[in-house]
C-alpha cells in the first residue's frame, strides 16, 4: 500500500497527464517533436544529409556563435508554439490552473517533458558531432553552444516579457473587459468554449500535484472553491485573441523575410527556416483544434481534398519558368509531329556541318603529322558532393598532364552537381586561355564549388513559395518572380563570382574555335521520359540512331534540340545557369522547370535517364566515328563518378513486412545507378563493332574508404557509410573527405593511366 502512493502520485502529477494527453490527443504536435527528434539523432534523412542542417547549421556561409544562436532563437520559438497551441487546446481540462497565479507560465513548466528532452538530445548530438565531423576545438565548441542557448533564452525572454505586458488581459479574470466589438466578433468562440466547459465538467485529467515555477510540488486544491465559469470563458476569449496576435506576427516576420529573401543577410540556416514551417504548423493545428474541436481532423482533411483539387485544376498554378526564354508569345508545338521533324535527315545533317567545322578546329590545334587522342569528359550527378569531386578530379587531372586533358577534349556530358562542376572549371580553364589573371588548380576554386546552396533555396522555399512571391526581376528583356529557382542560381552564380552568368549562345563562338570543349546538357523531360538537348551548337544528331531504319515510320525519338524546339521563344537568350538549374533538379528542393510549349512541358533532373553521360558521347561518337577515326588516334572515355562502380555486394538480410511490401519499388531506386552503368557498358561494348579506332576508359571514383585519414574516425550520424551526403550542403569533414579521394591508390592508378595515353602522341 506504500508503495502504491507514490507511483499514484507520480502518474497524477500534472507533467505525467499533460504528457499522457500529447500522446493520446495531440498526434498532429507529437509528429512534429518525432521528426525534430529523428532528424537531430540522424534517424531521418542522413542520406541527404538532413540531420547536418541542424547540428552544424551555416550562416553567411559559416558555422558560428551566430548560426547557432538563430538556431537556439527559433528552436525556442516552437517550443512556445507548443506550449501555447496545448494551452489552447486543453487548457479546459485542467481548470484548476485558471486559480492559480501566473497560470500559463505554470503550465509550461509541467508541459516541458517533451521540450526538455528533445533539448538535451539536440545539445549532446551538437556536442558529438561538432567534434566528431568538424573537428571543433572546445573554444569554438563552446562559442557555437553558448550561441544556442543564448538564443534559447533571449526568445523565452521575449515571450516572458510580451506575457507581462498582456498578462492581465490573458489571465486576471476579472481585471478588465475586451473591447466590445471584438467580443461581438469572437461569439463563436464563447459558444465554443462554453461547449468545451460543459465537457470538460466529465472529461477533467486527474492531476493531484503541480510543479510551480520553484520547481516545487504541490498539492492541487479543492476545484469548487474556484471555478468560475464565466471567468473561464474570459480566459479562452482572451488565448484566443493572443493566439491570433502571435500567428499575425510569426506571418508577418516571414512576410518581411521574402521582401529582403534576396539579401543574404536575411537567408536564415536551412534548418531554421524548418523550424519556422513547424512553428506555424503548430499554431495553425492549435486554432484549427480550438475552433472546431473534435471535428478539426475531419475538417482538415476536407480543406486538404479541396486545396489538392484545386492545385490539380491548375487553380493555384505556379510555374517555374528558364529565365530568357519568352513566355508571352505562342508556345512551340510539343507534338510527335514536330519531334520528328525537328529530327529529319536535313536538320542532322545541318547540325553535323556545324560541329565538323568544331571538330576541325579542334584537329588544328594538334601537329599535323600526329593524331591526338580525343576525350570525352563524363561526369556523374550527385548534388555538391559531385561538383566537388568534379572540380578536385579534373583539376588533378589536367595539372598532372600539364593542361592536355583539357586540350584534348570535345565533348563534356553529365548530369546534376557533376556538370555543374564541369562547367565552372571549364569555364575557368577558358578565362585563362583568353589571358586572364586567374589560376585554374587553385584551392579556392574548390572552396567556391563547395559552398553551401540549401541555405537560400529552402529560405525561398518558406518566404517566397508558400506565402509571398511578389518581387521581380528582368533578365533577357523579360520579367520573371524571383522564386526558388532564381535563388539556386542567384547563389550558384555568386559562389562561381559570376564567371558563368551568361546565355547558353556566350559559349558558341569559343566552341566553334575549339578554345573550350563542347558541353551538352540532357535533362529528362516529365512528360514522356525524352531527354532535352541543350548545347551552345545545335545537336540533333544525338537522336541520329533514327537513320538506322529510315523505313520504319514508328520510331520514338529519344530527345529534342533544346534551340530547334524553342526558336520562337528566343531560345538564344536561355540563360547557361537556368540551363544548369534544369539538369540539376534536385527533387523537393530545386523545383521542377516549365517550358513554353502546348502541352506544357516540365523538365528534371537529367540524371534520370542517364546520371553518368556516357550514353551521349557514345551517340556523339557514333555521329561523327568516321571523322574521329580518320583524325584521330582513339578515343579516351574519362568518367568522373560520385560513387564506386563496383562496390561490394551486400548480403541479404532479414525482411520485415513493410520491407516485403516496399521491396519491389525499392530494388528498383537502389539498383538505378547499377542499370544505367550496364546500358552504358554495353553501348561501349558494341561501339566496338562501328567505331575501328581504339577506345580506352578512365574512372575517376570518389572512394571514401577508412584509406583516407580524414575518415579514420567515422561519421557520428552516419556511421554505416564514410560516403558524403547526397545534398546541395557539405559539413567540413565531407568537403575534405571528397577532396582526399583523390589520393586513393586506385584513382592514382587511373590518372597515370591517362597521363600515359596523353604521353604516347
Amino acid at each position: 500500500m506504500s508503495l502504491r502512493k507514490p507511483i499514484n502520485a507520480f502518474i497524477f502529477s500534472f507533467p505525467i497527464q499533460l504528457l499522457f494527453n500529447n500522446l493520446r490527443r495531440n498526434q498532429s504536435i507529437m509528429v512534429c517533436w518525432i521528426i525534430l527528434f529523428a532528424m537531430v539523432t540522424g534517424n531521418f534523412g542522413k542520406y541527404l544529409g538532413i540531420p547536418y542542417l541542424f547540428l552544424d547549421p551555416e550562416y553567411l556561409n559559416e558555422v558560428n556563435f551566430r548560426s547557432f544562436f538563430i538556431m537556439g532563437l527559433l528552436t525556442s520559438g516552437f517550443t512556445m508554439a507548443f506550449h501555447i497551441t496545448c494551452y489552447i487546446s486543453d487548457g479546459h481540462r485542467t481548470t484548476f490552473i485558471g486559480a492559480l497565479s501566473k497560470p500559463f507560465k505554470k503550465f509550461c513548466f509541467n508541459n516541458s517533458i517533451i521540450p526538455l528532452a528533445f533539448l538535451a538530445t539536440y545539445l549532446y548530438q551538437i556536442v558529438l558531432f561538432q567534434i566528431n565531423n568538424e573537428f571543433s576545438s572546445q573554444t569554438q565548441l563552446g562559442f557555437n553552444l553558448a550561441g544556442f542557448m543564448g538564443g534559447y533564452f533571449v526568445m523565452g525572454f521575449l515571450f516572458v516579457i510580451y506575457l507581462q505586458f498582456t498578462q492581465k488581459d490573458i489571465f486576471v479574470y476579472m481585471a478588465c473587459r475586451l473591447d466590445e466589438k471584438i467580443k461581438q466578433r469572437v461569439r463563436v468562440t464563447r459558444g465554443s468554449a462554453m461547449t468545451k466547459l460543459d465537457i470538460a465538467r466529465k472529461k477533467q485529467l486527474r492531476v493531484d500535484y503541480y510543479l510551480d515555477e520553484n520547481l516545487r510540488f504541490k498539492k492541487v486544491g479543492n476545484e469548487k472553491e474556484f471555478y468560475d465559469r464565466n471567468s473561464i470563458v474570459k480566459v479562452f476569449d482572451q488565448n484566443h485573441f493572443n493566439l491570433i496576435v502571435i500567428e499575425l506576427l510569426i506571418f508577418a516576420f516571414i512576410l518581411v523575410l521574402g521582401i529582403f529573401k534576396d539579401s543574404p543577410a536575411f537567408q536564415l540556416p536551412a534548418a531554421a527556416s524548418f523550424m519556422i514551417f513547424l512553428t506555424v504548423f503548430v499554431m495553425m493545428s492549435g486554432a484549427f483544434s480550438y475552433w472546431f474541436g473534435g471535428w478539426s481532423v475531419t475538417v482538415g482533411l476536407a480543406i486538404f481534398l479541396v486545396l489538392n483539387f484545386l492545385v490539380g485544376e491548375d487553380f493555384f498554378s505556379k510555374p517555374y519558368p528558364a529565365f530568357g526564354l519568352n513566355y508571352h508569345g505562342k508556345p512551340a508545338a510539343y507534338t510527335q509531329e514536330n519531334i520528328h521533324k525537328l529530327n529529319d535527315t536535313i536538320r542532322i545533317n545541318k547540325d553535323k556541318a556545324v560541329t565538323t567545322n568544331a571538330l576541325e578546329n579542334w584537329r588544328a590545334k594538334f601537329p599535323a603529322d600526329q593524331k591526338p587522342k580525343m576525350i570525352f569528359i563524363c561526369v556523374s550527378g550527385g548534388g555538391k558532393r559531385a561538383a566537388l569531386w568534379t572540380v578536385t578530379a579534373l583539376q588533378t587531372a589536367d595539372s598532372l598532364t600539364q593542361g592536355r586533358l583539357m586540350n584534348n577534349t570535345i565533348l563534356m556530358t553529365g548530369a546534376s552537381g557533376g556538370l555543374v562542376g564541369a562547367s565552372y572549371f571549364r569555364e575557368i580553364k577558358l578565362r585563362q586561355i583568353k589571358g586572364e589573371d586567374i589560376k585554374p588548380y587553385s584551392y579556392r576554386h574548390r572552396k567556391n564549388i563547395a559552398t553551401d546552396n540549401l541555405n537560400p533555396m529552402i529560405f525561398s522555399l518558406l518566404a517566397n513559395d508558400l506565402f509571398v512571391g511578389f518581387t521581380k526581376f528582368e533578365y533577357g528583356g523579360q520579367r520573371y518572380v524571383r522564386d526558388r529557382g532564381f535563388s539556386f542560381e542567384e547563389e550558384l552564380n555568386i559562389d562561381t563570382d559570376a564567371l558563368m552568368d551568361k546565355p547558353v549562345t556566350g559559349y558558341r563562338e569559343d566552341e566553334l574555335a575549339a578554345n573550350t570543349p563542347l558541353l551538352v546538357l540532357a535533362p529528362t523531360i516529365v512528360n514522356d521520359g525524352r531527354k532535352l538537348y541543350i548545347s551552345a551548337l545545335p545537336v540533333s544528331y544525338l537522336n541520329s540512331d533514327i537513320l538506322n531504319f529510315p523505313t520504319y515510320d514508328n520510331i520514338k525519338v529519344g530527345g529534342v534540340d533544346f534551340h530547334g524546339l524553342f526558336l520562337d521563344q528566343n531560345s538564344d537568350s536561355l540563360r547557361f545557369l537556368s540551363a544548369l538549374r534544369m539538369s540539376a533538379t534536385f527533387p523537393y528542393i530545386s523545383p521542377s522547370t516549365t517550358l513554353p510549349t502546348e502541352p506544357a512541358i516540365d523538365i528534371m533532373d537529367a540524371g534520370i535517364s542517364d546520371n553518368f553521360g556516357v550514353s551521349d558521347a557514345v551517340k556523339f561518337l557514333y555521329s561523327f566515328s568516321d571523322w574521329i577515326e580518320k583524325n584521330t588516334s582513339g578515343v579516351v572515355f574519362v568518367s568522373v563518378r560520385d560513387s564506386q562502380k563496383l562496390s561490394s555486394i551486400g548480403a541479404p538480410t532479414g525482411s520485415s513486412i513493410i520491407d516485403n511490401f516496399t521491396q519491389p519499388i525499392a530494388s528498383v531506386y537502389n539498383n538505378f545507378e547499377n542499370f544505367q552503368d550496364i546500358h552504358n557498358d554495353n553501348m561501349l561494348g558494341f561501339a566496338a563493332s562501328w567505331f575501328h579506332g581504339s577506345i580506352d576508359r578512365i574512372d575517376l571514383q570518389y572512394l571514401p574508404t577508412s584509406y583516407t585519414p580524414i575518415l579514420q574516425n567515422m561519421d557520428s550520424i552516419r556511421q554505416h557509410s564514410a560516403r558524403a551526403s547526397l545534398s546541395w550542403r557539405l559539413t567540413t569533414r565531407e568537403k575534405q573527405s571528397i577532396m582526399e579521394t583523390i589520393n586513393h591508390p586506385r584513382n592514382k592508378q587511373e590518372l597515370q593511366k591517362l597521363k600515359l595515353l596523353l604521353n604516347s602522341n
